[in-house]
């Protein structure tokens, strides 16, 4: 396959790395019924190959930051792992898991399809107390779909314009939504959904050696006033996480904003990193950081790193 490349030096290294132009998600199933702010759908490739070098396959993925959790559904429903246990803190979120783990997915698909959209009906359905936890999850849905860049924090307005001037109609698209959420019926069963911190559940689970973690928490302290402009729970102690990875037994993946204070923690505990091309909400090309004990996997395939670069981290023995 041939790759479109552009040259960046990795921090501390000398050498140079080619690194390829980022994923096109629209190659990738969608199988979120969110469009979530900071969503890894544009990563699923590069989690495919990871997991898919683990001997033996493990039996578990936990996702301590799931969101939007198409990691976490990707996992299940290409039968990389036998069960997941998803993490949100977010409780308008969790609203709509809890929603399709309990069942309720098929009716949240039938009141979308019903639903008539206009900015008056959207304003009246979330000025509305919801009764139950289905009618919660259809709030976020409604509120995912129709407020600027599917951001749930306070202060987030619907969207003006979105695509093709058609404003809040632009993310509407009923017919895919319910779609994707009766399909969820199939892995639901498969899902241990969790309302709760993620670091909590992180030290739980760290003497499974059966489990492995994808982990992609909020921004860093570095970029908190993003933070809580996109989330409603963004603080974290980030020093902390770094300290729980390597008390895990099995292995980890994560995700992280670029930025030096991130690459200090990884430095100090000795975990490895790799930079990854990825477009923002303005289709503007940045690079995050993917943090592990140990990447020589990624070396492997040149269209992510080419093999000769040489990069900062200790490679942790099996």
């Amino acid at each position: 396959m041939t790759t479109q490349r552009q040259t960046l030096l990795f921090p501390d290294v000398s050498e140079k790395i080619e690194i390829p132009k980022p994923v096109n998600v629209a190659s990738v199933p969608q199988r979120s019924p969110f469009r979530y702010p900071g969503g890894k759908t544009w990563f699923v490739p590069t989690f495919r190959r990871w997991i898919e070098q683990i001997y033996p396959k493990p039996d578990l993925l936990i996702e301590p930051f799931a969101g939007g959790g198409i990691i976490s559904l990707t996992a299940l429903f290409e039968n990389l792992v036998q069960k997941v246990i998803m993490v949100e803190l977010d409780e308008e979120i969790a609203a709509v898991w809890k929603s399709v783990v309990k069942g309720d997915a098929e009716w949240l698909a039938n009141r979308i399809l019903t639903f008539e959209l206009t900015r008056e009906s959207v304003i009246k359905e979330i000025g509305q107390v919801p009764k139950t936890q289905k009618e919660k999850a259809f709030q976020t849905i409604l509120k995912n779909r129709t407020l600027h860049g599917g951001i749930l924090a306070e202060g987030s307005g619907f969207l003006k314009y979105g695509e093709n001037g058609k404003g809040i109609h632009s993310r509407w698209y009923p017919a895919t939504i319910a779609k994707r959420l009766i399909s969820l019926n199939y892995v639901a069963n498969r899902i241990d959904f969790r309302c709760d911190d993620g670091l909590k559940v992180l030290q739980e689970f760290a003497n499974n050696s059966n489990a492995v973690y994808f982990i992609d928490p909020p921004y860093t302290a570095g970029g908190k006033k993003a933070g809580k402009r996109l989330y409603k729970h963004c603080e974290l102690d980030h020093e902390h996480l770094f300290t729980l990875c390597e008390t895990l037994k099995g292995d980890f993946l994560m995700t992280y904003d670029n930025a030096e204070e991130v690459k200090r923690m990884a430095r100090s505990h000795g975990f490895q990193m790799r930079l990854i091309p990825m477009n923002n909400t303005h289709h503007a090309t940045m690079e995050e950081l993917v943090i592990g004990k140990d990447l020589s996997w990624m070396d492997k395939f040149p269209a992510v790193h080419e093999h000769k670069a040489k990069y900062l981290g200790r490679k942790t023995k099996k």
